[in-house]
């Protein structure tokens, strides 16, 4: 289905690959009657000519971008747009959309969601944006129907920000990020590499986008092959899928952990815009005639099966076939890595779901911006046209990601075809991905066309006892399961005839819901606000040296920014940051806040002129240990904070709560092997907290142990990217952590404490 090459390759004309090994130069002459530089081709790329288009560095290697337009849902624009109030923002200065489409239910017990809502239409009035009410649409198809372009760049604070199939670079970034853009700065990044991913072949009749996205994931994840790279999809392959069908598997390429995606555009996606009455963004997008990447992708889109990937992680993939043949062995394995990722704190075990020799799932859902798609749910419902799912244990929901899909679901009848099954159809609502909705019994098994299924993401809570987990599969898959009432099924299994309606969008629902300021901002707006929005804490700036305590160690190979800070029922905290520190780490290390909190309180005693150690005697001892090697450091230029090991923290959300919350908690700086992603790091350093790296292997250092790191802010200054700790529980010794890269002006944030304090600064 997926091969890797080894090397890099030319693209001639398109279509034909020329891997770049030995053979290469004799290969590209005969084709070409000359070997062009492999510099010069790298340009031809459609990703490089987008981003310097949009670049202001006059720098090709080291980036400064201005995007088009932002994005944000109402998990996210809350603290985005309380950052830049704080830092000087009195306009937004390109289009900026607020859905509402992650807190759209109701808060239990209090107007938190709602007041968060208001939040955001009277900020869209203020400062000039626009506002799309709950259950209109979920951010990313709002962005398909009334955003993208061809040629354009959309920053999102949602880390499912892709939009290449329809020819817009797209990415996904915390909040700070966005901050940036609403105060006329730059995203700056070096230039990124660039992976073709080249298409071939014709689906399989019952295949549909989902399972092409987990076949390439399954590839690349674990080898990073496509790591903060931009995924290029190129190849003939491409002028035999449909838009809907593209977009389904271009939505997935955040989980192979890439920073972006770009595809050719042709005739499909031109009726695409016609469809919606934007045919001015419609352009032609190809690389040139002689176009080099960095890697290829090689997908042969005939070869691919129905796919699953099953707990806990979407690279952890099979085909159906496979695990229905294989459930013995696969489903040990499945356990096998819950021990991982659970730790151990509850029983799990996906056994009882095999009867007869089957697999048997409790609930199906069709949902968000991977399955709400309207050729992804009209191909369901003509799988489901005159079966029942039965009256049992199973259920089915169906989510369509937009109200203007929904209506004409309504119009062309696939409505009451999935309706008289006995499934459910629900409003625009992203809660099925994230764990704000539809959560499972326990012990239950739910298979998704979504595009996570991290562990506890379905509403496990582990401390209490409570565990069920989700699978991804395409909605076809998920129909032709719902048809069989639960016994998994792939949708090739079934012979059935695909009506494929015309598509009918219809704006006027937008036109009579949707807030529009048309760019025009009105100062007199008040902005409205709840109890529960809070503004940040003050934040200090790094001090000349730092005592650092380790209050969390995980040895997992990477940790989700869902085990950073949960997702699901938190969601109604994101606008206060302190509520929200409460949970981090909960359900990964439900210790870590209270040793946090006892650092932060030393800290906090330094800050006030007052004796640290007498707030948290341990830190006095560690000072203690120090001043024995270090005789100037004191409580004048040594400040008090915690730091966490990871081996791999940061996959999946941009939520840059993952990084704030520990920086709210005192946390000064996190530790690993590597981070995730380029967002994770972003978004640590953008809260003022450096991002360190140590080499694999034995760690000097274990949780609970005290660091010392004398001269960092001179360090940060003079641009080192070594920085020598010592471990005062282990007489001092000494070793070595890396800073990596930084850019001028990221050393400048995490020297003045948090990226308002440096808005503030500069103001």
């Amino acid at each position: 289905m997926v091969t890797l090459w080894k090397n890099g390759a030319y693209l001639i004309n398109g279509t034909e690959l020329i891997e770049n090994d030995h053979e290469c130069a004799a290969k590209l002459t005969a084709a070409l009657g000359s070997c062009p530089d492999q510099k010069e081709a790298a340009k031809n790329t459609m990703a490089y000519g987008i981003l310097a288009a949009h670049n202001t560095s006059g720098n090709m290697e080291k980036l400064k971008i201005k995007f088009d337009k932002l994005t944000s849902h109402d998990i996210t624009f809350v603290g985005i747009i309380q950052t830049a109030r704080a830092s000087g923002l009195e306009k937004f200065p390109v289009p900026y959309v607020l859905t509402n489409c992650h807190n759209s239910l109701c808060a239990v017990g209090g107007t938190i969601n709602e007041d968060d809502h208001m939040f955001g239409l009277t900020c869209a009035k203020r400062y000039g944006g626009v506002y799309v009410p709950p259950h209109q649409a979920v951010i990313h198809q709002f962005a398909r129907e009334m955003l993208a372009g061809c040629g354009k760049m959309i920053l999102g604070s949602d880390s499912h920000t892709r939009y290449g199939a329809l020819g817009t670079m797209a990415m996904g970034e915390g909040g700070p990020e966005l901050v940036k853009q609403l105060l006329n700065k730059t995203y700056d990044i070096n230039m990124p590499g660039v992976i073709g991913i080249y298409l071939k072949g014709k689906p399989e009749k019952g295949v549909g986008p989902q399972d092409v996205a987990l076949a390439i994931i399954g590839a690349v994840f674990a080898n990073g092959y496509v790591n903060n790279k931009v995924m290029e999809f190129v190849g003939p392959g491409v002028a035999n899928l449909s838009a809907d069908f593209r977009i389904g598997v271009d939505v997935m390429t955040t989980e192979t952990t890439c920073l972006s995606s770009i595809w050719t555009t042709d005739e499909k996606i031109r009726e695409f815009y016609e469809i919606h009455g934007r045919e001015e963004e419609y352009q032609e997008l190809t690389p040139g005639k002689v176009a080099y990447y960095d890697g290829i992708v090689e997908v042969d889109l005939s070869a691919v099966k129905p796919m699953i990937a099953m707990p806990f992680h979407p690279s952890n993939t099979y085909t159906i076939e496979e695990l229905n043949a294989n459930l013995t062995d696969i489903l040990a394995d499945v356990e096998k890595r819950a021990k991982v990722s659970l730790g151990g704190a509850v029983e799990y075990s996906l056994k009882d779901k095999v009867r007869d020799g089957k697999f048997y799932v409790e609930q199906g859902i069709i949902a968000g911006c991977a399955g709400g798609g309207f050729e992804n749910i009209c191909d369901a419902a003509d799988i489901l046209d005159g079966a029942s799912i039965g009256n049992d244990a199973f259920t089915l929901s169906v989510y369509p990601a937009s109200m203007p899909v929904y209506m004409e679901l309504i119009k062309n009848g696939a409505a009451a075809k999935i309706l008289q099954t006995g499934a459910v159809m629900k409003t625009a609502f992203c809660g099925p991905c994230f764990g704000a909705g539809d959560t499972p019994a326990n012990n239950a098994f739910s298979i998704r066309h979504s595009t996570r299924n991290f562990p506890n993401r379905e509403g496990s809570k582990l401390q209490s006892g409570q565990i069920s987990s989700v699978a991804l599969m395409d909605a076809r898959s998920i129909a032709a399961t719902a048809v069989n009432k639960g016994r998994l099924t792939p949708a090739t299994d079934l012979d059935v005839n695909y009506t494929k309606p015309k598509y009918y969008f219809d704006k006027g629902i937008y036109e009579n819901r949707v807030f529009d300021s048309k760019g025009k901002a009105d100062p007199t707006v008040q902005i409205q606000f709840g109890p529960n929005i809070k503004d940040w804490p003050e934040m200090s700036a790094l001090t000349d040296n730092l005592l650092l305590k380790v209050v969390s160690e995980i040895h997992d190979p990477v940790t989700t920014t869902d085990e950073l800070i949960p997702s699901g029922e938190t969601s109604s905290y994101r606008s206060n940051p302190l509520g929200l520190a409460e949970f981090t780490l909960s359900r990964k290390d439900p210790a870590y806040v209270g040793r946090a909190k006892e650092v932060q309180a030393a800290e906090k005693a330094r800050t006030a002129g007052q004796e640290p150690e007498k707030a948290f005697a341990e830190a006095g001892a560690a000072m203690e240990a120090v001043r024995g090697q270090f005789g100037d450091a004191d409580w004048t230029n040594t400040g008090i904070g915690s730091t966490i090991f990871a081996v791999k923290p940061g996959d999946g959300s941009a939520r840059e709560q993952a990084a704030s919350c520990q920086k709210v908690l005192g946390g000064w700086a996190n530790i690993a092997n590597e981070y995730a992603t380029k967002r994770y790091r972003s978004n640590l350093i953008n809260w003022g907290m450096l991002p360190f790296l140590i080499e694999e292997g034995a760690l000097p250092f274990k949780n609970g142990d005290w660091l010392f790191i004398p001269g960092i802010r001179e360090a940060v200054e003079q641009k080192r990217s070594e920085i020598t700790v010592y471990s005062a529980a282990d007489g001092m010794r000494a070793f070595t952590l890396r800073l990596g890269e930084l850019t001028d002006d990221e050393r400048q944030i995490i020297l003045d404490g948090c990226l308002i304090n440096y808005y503030r600064a500069s103001r």
